[in-house]
């Protein structure tokens, strides 16, 4: 928005959703500016007896910035307010019957009560207080110069329009607090989903560590056993061996002193060996304990294939987190989990060199089916967030792709293909 539009004053109710409600404020401002212009005319020369040119003058000023204040309420309010007391003072000029209201007519009193609902809609409280305490003086200053005497009726005006600035102004603020409270509600649920993400990225960090590590102290206790393990080993390569043990050491002293920050009083379990492909087979026996069936099919390896750990570690944390789902919101479903190695179509781009850039993939498919029984509601109150969020990081990690959603039946199904080979792991 520019700074034009922004001081561009906007029309009441102009942020309502709805086309009509957008259109009420114009469609009411418009039949009162029809309604009460010829009326105005007509009650002011017929019955009060006041001059018709005047009575022409007076109605205009007091009907049309009606349509006027759509947009600029305050505006239109400085035109009708002084043309409403202009009008009472000319009323004193000519000689009307008792019965009649003065100093303010019928007809101004709606159209001033339907500008007073503009004003308590738009204006903040200080400006509603003055325009109120503007409308009883004037109430009140022309009450001591009365045609026929005083009474009641004479602070009409002031009565109606004060009830109406105090609906007007309860119903903005009330409007006022509900948007607020939108607003704060969007950016809870955006500081909730940033922070879910950063903590499962988090955990992940814990766990590649624990799976880097495991190479680098291999990588260590191979240099610093290679003089032994190795006759007749040259000067040279024994002093080489021993800076790539030392450097090894270091690496892992600067990993275990980021998992000091990366870890926190809840993740002490998490320092045992990361599961792989090999427990896969035994969370589908835990999820089978708990009364939901499932079928598993392991992944052939025997081909030669070799799965990394951080693939093997993503594909037991996405089956984790499918079968977890499935016990809160489908339980007793029967269930399929299937591990393969397979080479995916590739996409046509070869990137210019001949060779498909698919790959080998590992694929890991998760489908349930509906449950036997509509559950009353999930197992579980509150979960952790981390569901879909924690499948997507850890396929992005290994430049994978993730497809889940439900089934035409009312299953479910995860999908998820991550790279086997080098080149393709990001």
């Amino acid at each position: 928005m520019t700074p034009v539009e922004a001081d561009r004053p906007r029309a009441l109710l102009a942020g309502a959703s709805r086309r009509w409600v957008r259109m009420l404020p114009w469609a009411v401002a418009f039949v009162l500016c029809v309604a009460l212009l010829p009326t105005t005319i007509v009650v002011l020369t017929a019955d009060y007896g006041l001059n018709g040119g005047l009575a022409s003058g007076l109605a205009v000023a007091q009907a049309a910035p009606l349509l006027l204040a759509v947009v600029r309420p305050l505006h239109a309010w400085y035109v009708v307010f002084a043309a409403d007391v202009a009008g009472a003072l000319a009323l004193l000029t000519v000689d009307f019957q008792e019965r009649l209201l003065w100093p303010f007519p019928p007809m101004e009193i709606v159209g001033y009560v339907g500008l007073c609902l503009a004003l308590g809609l738009r204006e903040r409280r200080r400006t509603l207080v003055l325009v109120w305490l503007a409308t009883a003086a004037a109430n009140v200053g022309l009450g001591f110069a009365p045609p026929h005497g005083t009474s009641a009726k004479d602070l009409l005006l002031t009565i109606l329009g004060g009830v109406t600035l105090l609906l007007g102004g309860a119903l903005r603020e009330r409007y006022e607090v509900q948007r607020r409270l939108a607003e704060q509600e969007t950016i809870s649920e955006a500081e909730r989903g940033r922070r879910t993400l950063l903590e499962e990225r988090a955990r992940i960090a814990r766990e590649l560590h624990d799976v880097v590590a495991h190479h680098m102290s291999v990588i260590t206790v191979q240099a610093d056993t290679a003089e032994y393990r190795l006759a007749a080993l040259p000067p040279d390569a024994r002093e080489e061996f021993t800076s790539i043990a030392a450097t090894a050491r270091e690496s892992l002293g600067e990993m275990r002193r980021l998992l000091g920050v990366l870890r926190n009083e809840e993740a002490h379990g998490e320092l045992v060996p990361q599961p792989g492909l090999a427990q896969i087979g035994q969370l589908a026996e835990a999820t089978a304990r708990t009364g939901a069936p499932v079928d598993f099919t392991p992944c052939d390896t025997s081909g030669g294939v070799e799965v990394p750990e951080a693939v093997g570690l993503s594909a037991y944390r996405i089956v984790q987190e499918a079968l977890a789902n499935v016990v809160r919101h489908a339980p007793g479903a029967r269930t399929r989990v299937s591990l393969s190695v397979s080479d995916p179509v590739g996409d046509g781009d070869d990137g210019g060199d001949g060779h498909d850039r698919g790959g080998v993939r590992l694929i890991v498919l998760v489908v349930n089916e509906p449950p036997p029984e509509p559950p009353a509601g999930p197992l579980e109150v509150g979960g952790t967030g981390h569901g879909l969020v924690g499948m997507r990081e850890r396929v992005r990690l290994v430049g994978g792709t993730l497809d889940v959603g439900p089934l035409p039946d009312g299953g479910f199904r995860v999908a998820a293909q991550l790279p086997l080979t080098e080149e393709d792991i990001t």
